[in-house]
């Protein structure tokens, strides 16, 4: 079963056409990945390791606007030695309106450099991959 957060729309989020910009479904993605990671017990609070996004994409399937009840579902994709994959499927009235993905590094701030995700996020990713299976 794919994590789940429901949310709407913002004003602020949409552009000239009534539409949500494109820009804007990131932060949801976002929003949508730290409600996800809260619910599994991982928090990005690490002493001297960083987690950027170092790859994201988004398929608009349909017309999303402003105070639009989005359901936003969150399933892990490929866990490597240092990166983890998140897909998004954006549901609004049960059709699917955008789908997407955010691959998440793991790195030493102060070389920048990749490093092995932190054993314990690790686990829990495996947990969660485990029983969602």
């Amino acid at each position: 079963m794919p994590f789940r957060w429901t949310t709407r729309i913002l004003y602020i989020d949409t552009d000239a056409s009534g539409r949500i910009h494109y820009t804007s479904l990131f932060r949801y993605f976002e929003a949508a990945e730290i409600e996800f990671f809260r619910s599994i017990g991982v928090l990005h609070d690490h002493p001297g390791i960083g987690f950027p996004r170092v790859h994201v994409e988004c398929d608009y399937r349909g017309a999303i606007g402003y105070d639009d009840l989005l359901v936003f579902e969150v399933t892990l994709g490929r866990v490597g030695k240092s990166s983890v994959q998140l897909k998004f499927r954006v549901l609004k009235d049960d059709v699917e309106v955008a789908r997407g993905a955010v691959v998440i590094a793991s790195i030493d701030r102060q070389t920048q450099s990749a490093v092995p995700i932190p054993a314990g996020v690790r686990e829990k990713l495996e947990r969660y991959s485990a029983s969602a299976a």
